[in-house]
């Protein structure tokens, strides 16, 4: 599909086989656009990614149908508009950006290609849209989700931009840092306290690729993220994962160039791991490491695993990454229990995301 609206184009993006193809221009661009506008909202560079640490997500998947049109204005690239159809069991969800560059707001170009998405949504048998968004602090009157924790400013350009295109405000994420060049004295200690309390539990650590022995545990866990994570009135797909769909997700990162180390904790008696920490860093050592997924299964809470896992992984990472200025990390506001212990390990608020759904 290619539309039209005076001088702008919503172009699909062609993806190629690698960043050095002839034809990769446009999936260059394209990157570069993302990054742009993930730095002009957030005001610094953490978000950014190469061509070839992005190019993984973009090829094809039996997991989800991805769809991405590049904004061309007058002949530049101003902008990019993706749709994200998950295909676990009988999916009815789409996740849908607008992403723009500042000099390419005003004009209905993110109304535009917003029509696009939702239009290609619906032809696919989609019920629902959800969209994450960073909305940058400011004063005047505040926007609370259903939830009642945390709220983002209501005059917020993508906040009216959500609201006037049917979107309701259901959960509010806050971005918090960690400094991994502060003193670790802290850290030891409350690692050497969850591990005491953690009785019958150990901390087993790996890099992608997931070694065989925690395959079918590590699968199990990442199966569970989008069941016993807090979710506000956010809908999801059960999601299956099997040892096919683990040696995917390991390889977005290894064929890359990215590095993945995951710390769990084990139960001894069993065998069986019900906790996980993610860290991921690219082949850039001096720029932000990204805490991806945490859970501790539900059946094992209370044992302190979650302190353990992200204190083992933080300590470890100073080693693996020691030029990496800090780690950041998203949870949702009511998840009080995870940010308890953020806050306890020394995480600090950052910037706030709207978590927005919208019933077609």
């Amino acid at each position: 599909m290619s539309v039209a609206l005076t001088d702008v184009e919503f172009r699909p993006l062609h993806v190629p086989d690698s960043v050095d193809a002839a034809d990769a221009g446009d999936f260059l661009a394209m990157t570069a656009v993302r990054n742009a506008v993930y730095e002009e909202v957030s005001g610094h560079a953490d978000e950014t990614i190469t061509p070839a640490e992005l190019l993984p997500y973009y090829h094809p998947s039996p997991y989800e149908r991805r769809f991405i049109w590049q904004v061309w204005d007058d002949g530049r690239p101003v902008g990019r508009v993706g749709l994200d159809l998950p295909t676990d069991g009988d999916a009815h969800t789409g996740y849908v950006a607008v992403e723009l560059l500042r000099r390419a707001h005003g004009r209905g170009i993110g109304s535009a290609g917003y029509r696009i998405a939702e239009q290609t949504a619906r032809a696919h048998g989609r019920t629902v849209l959800q969209s994450w968004v960073e909305h940058p602090d400011a004063p005047g009157p505040r926007l609370v989700p259903p939830t009642g924790y945390g709220s983002i400013p209501a005059d917020d350009r993508a906040a009216r931009f959500a609201v006037r295109h049917g979107f309701s405000l259901e959960q509010i994420e806050r971005c918090s840092a960690y400094d991994l060049h502060g003193p670790d004295e802290d850290l030891r200690r409350l690692r050497d306290a969850a591990a005491a309390a953690a009785e019958g539990y150990r901390a087993v650590a790996w890099f992608a690729p997931t070694p065989p022995a925690f395959v079918e545990g590590y699968a199990w866990m990442k199966s569970r993220m989008v069941t016993d994570a807090p979710a506000a009135d956010l809908e999801y797909e059960e999601e299956v994962w099997d040892a096919a769909r683990v040696a995917r997700h390991d390889a977005q990162y290894t064929e890359a160039g990215r590095t993945l180390h995951v710390v769990a904790a084990q139960h001894i008696a069993s065998g069986a791991l019900c906790a996980f920490n993610e860290l991921v860093i690219g082949t850039d050592r001096t720029r932000a490491t990204h805490q991806e997924d945490t859970l501790v299964l539900a059946e094992h809470r209370g044992h302190r695993l979650g302190m353990l896992v992200k204190c083992e992984n933080l300590l470890a990472w100073r080693d693996i990454a020691p030029t990496s200025p800090r780690v950041l990390t998203y949870n949702a506001e009511e998840n009080r229990p995870m940010l308890d212990i953020n806050e306890g390990i020394g995480f600090r608020p950052i910037a706030y995301t709207g978590a927005w759904k919208k019933v077609l």
